[in-house]
């Protein structure tokens, strides 16, 4: 029997990438799911980290996640409303033991999802407590849709028998987790605090702080303009191309299409079949921003909204939160050099 050649192994993990991302991007957008951005993010992470089917015990593990994330965010609402600075310490401390959980050799996914629903949830509840129930949904939902869109692609485009599992996250020493914990809490934490001010507007920026923060965990300085910054931008343009190609056939089968073009193309430089300079990161984070401004726009079109003034909104903020996050690598790493 022939035994399959790597090339063969990252091109099935592409497919899946490609193909998962754009049919929980289409049928988000067909049930109207609340959020509907939201299904098809969690699919990158999943399909982009995991070269193995999700199994019982972690589908098992996931919705633990979605119940501790829930009832967590909900739960410092009452806290954020009547005593807001002990609030935000509170929140601060879950989002460092979260980041640090995954720099520890704990699943970086668990983390991921646990920074995502504390503070999206705790935002919305803290303006209206329907809100956060609508959240609350659009993050089970999503995530349901993303586990099973996983183990659908797992199946068309199977891992070769001979491929081992992906290698456990390596173990960070305990002073560097925390260092690089709290700079990863420090980038979500001012978004964070902006959107509570408007928490309907501004949950996409939420969901790019938290894209942010678990980039700026694998990031240095030296190299965090370039992969942070030049990731936003390239996410940014990658959206307007897709909506200007979009704009020839609206439609939801063109919409599932476009967005298997882009996840294969983008795909194609996470998995290294076409040869790039950047790190899986920097493709990883631009797919996401893609996602995410795209779908913003498109429900903006469906709400009747100037779709091209909320994105340059939008995008804007993309940047300063994106320029504020590589200050806090580089602030971080000066003061690392400090005997």
């Amino acid at each position: 029997m022939r035994m399959p050649h790597k090339s063969e192994h990252l091109s099935q993990r592409t497919l899946r990438v490609g193909a998962g991302t754009a049919l929980c991007l289409a049928i988000s957008f067909a049930l109207e799911l609340p959020i509907p951005v939201v299904a098809p993010v969690f699919a990158v992470f999943l399909l982009a980290t995991q070269n193995q089917p999700i199994s019982f015990k972690a589908g098992l593990l996931l919705a633990l996640v979605v119940a501790l994330t829930t009832g967590s965010g909900l739960a410092t609402v009452p806290l954020l409303r009547y005593y807001p600075a002990a609030g935000v310490l509170l929140i601060g401390l879950c989002l460092f033991i979260a980041f640090r959980f995954g720099l520890r050799g704990g699943n970086n996914l668990v983390a991921t999802f646990l920074v995502a629903g504390l503070t999206m949830i705790s935002a919305a509840g803290v303006a209206d407590f329907q809100l956060a129930m609508t959240v609350v949904g659009a993050l089970v939902k999503g995530l349901l849709l993303a586990v099973l869109v996983s183990i659908f692609t797992h199946w068309v485009f199977p891992e070769p028998v001979s491929e081992r599992p992906q290698p456990a996250g390596r173990v960070m020493p305990d002073d560097a987790a925390a260092r690089i914990a709290l700079r990863a809490a420090l980038v979500v934490m001012p978004v964070w605090l902006l959107a509570m001010t408007d928490p309907a507007s501004y949950m996409p920026i939420i969901m790019k702080s938290v894209s942010l923060g678990r980039q700026s965990c694998t990031t240095s300085a030296r190299g965090a303009a370039r992969d942070l910054l030049g990731s936003t931008l390239l996410g940014g343009l990658l959206a307007i191309v897709f909506w200007f190609s979009l704009r020839l056939f609206v439609n939801i089968w063109m919409f599932f299409l476009w967005m298997l073009l882009f996840g294969l193309l983008v795909g194609r430089k996470l998995h290294r079949i076409s040869q790039t300079r950047y790190s899986p990161g920097f493709w990883l984070n631009t797919l996401v921003t893609m996602i995410i401004l795209l779908g913003q726009s498109v429900q903006d079109s469906v709400a009747g909204e100037d779709v091209y003034s909320a994105f340059a909104v939008r995008m804007g903020l993309f940047v300063a939160v994106t320029v504020y996050a590589c200050l806090m690598l580089w602030l971080f790493e000066q003061r690392s050099r400090v005997p």
